[in-house]
């Protein structure tokens, strides 16, 4: 069976001098290697061929008897790494927080243990007739968060 540590370093070597980073990396038991890849500008087809075509080099069959696949994260997945958040940044996200609430927001700012989305309530001023809508910041804590995924709005 491919060392899963073994094969993250040989990914890294292959994306290196790229903005490409690794969102995830699963073996299985039957050796079926997938390799999923994001990048600030994105990842296309060719990109992914290429890192194929540079970790099918470095693995000899002979030796190991493994499928390989090298794809770009789904657009709706949830969020897996720092670099899908920060790749976000200025877009609508929905968050799935570990106590159930549901929260709609544009992410703005991202560090190593939080996150924050800002969202749209309504308030009603003293005096005023109708009530406004406020974009209130929200800091959430990376462990809080249960699922975070881009929204697709089709507007």
């Amino acid at each position: 069976m491919i060392d899963k540590n073994e094969l993250r370093k040989e990914v890294e070597d292959a994306i290196a001098g790229t903005d490409a980073f690794i969102v995830d990396i699963t073996v299985s038991s039957s050796n079926d290697i997938v390799v999923e890849l994001d990048s600030p500008t994105g990842v296309d087809l060719d990109f992914c061929a290429e890192v194929n075509r540079k970790l099918n080099s470095r693995f000899d069959r002979e030796d190991e008897d493994y499928s390989l696949e090298v794809g770009s994260a789904s657009l709706t997945a949830p969020f897996k790494v720092k670099g899908q958040y920060e790749k976000n940044l200025g877009n609508e996200v929905e968050v799935l927080t570990r106590d159930g609430k549901k929260l709609k927001g544009v992410l703005t700012a991202v560090t190593d243990t939080d996150f924050t989305i800002e969202v749209s309530r309504k308030v009603k001023e003293p005096g005023a007739k109708r009530p406004t809508i406020v974009a209130e910041p929200m800091v959430i804590p990376m462990e809080q968060a249960k699922q975070v995924c881009y929204m697709i709005n089709f507007k």
